[in-house]
């Protein structure tokens, strides 16, 4: 075969460090601006980018050219340098070390879709942590919770 051809959609998640909310609404659209060029600029497509205050939530088709991990490295890297770079109270801003990466089949895109536009609604009433256990459930990952929140 001549081509090389992928269609792999992911859903990222990842938290401020420590959970601290420091994407309050007035930096928030920007930052998820910020996130999703920092996607395209890796050559992979941001469908979605959405959160709350203390964390992210991505949809991206991912290049066939990149790992999850280096994609991952780049818009943290170049989305902390920013914040701090854009606004004076975030120069201790910093995400967490780790992250969350599902693969998502592209029939369920439009549902991802509508959760990470939701974001606001569904955590009135669950935490970051509760979430990000229950997508560990849902994909079968085991975790140490002794290294899951910094």
């Amino acid at each position: 075969m001549p081509q090389s051809l992928s269609n792999i959609l992911i859903h990222l998640i990842w938290s401020t460090k420590d959970r601290h909310p420091w994407l309050e609404p007035h930096i928030r659209e920007n930052a998820h601006a910020f996130l999703a060029n920092a996607v395209r600029q890796c050559d992979c497509e941001a469908y979605r980018v959405g959160g709350v205050s203390d964390h992210v939530h991505l949809a991206v088709r991912l290049s066939r050219t990149l790992s999850v991990a280096d994609l991952v490295k780049a818009i943290k890297t170049a989305s902390s340098k920013w914040l701090k770079a854009h606004d004076p109270t975030l120069t201790d801003f910093s995400w967490q070390l780790g992250y969350g990466a599902f693969s998502v089949g592209m029939s369920q895109k439009d549902n991802l879709l509508h959760y990470i536009d939701h974001q606001e609604e569904h955590h009135r009433t669950h935490t970051f942590q509760e979430e990000y256990r229950a997508f560990l459930t849902k994909y079968g990952i085991e975790c140490d919770e002794r290294y899951a929140w910094d």
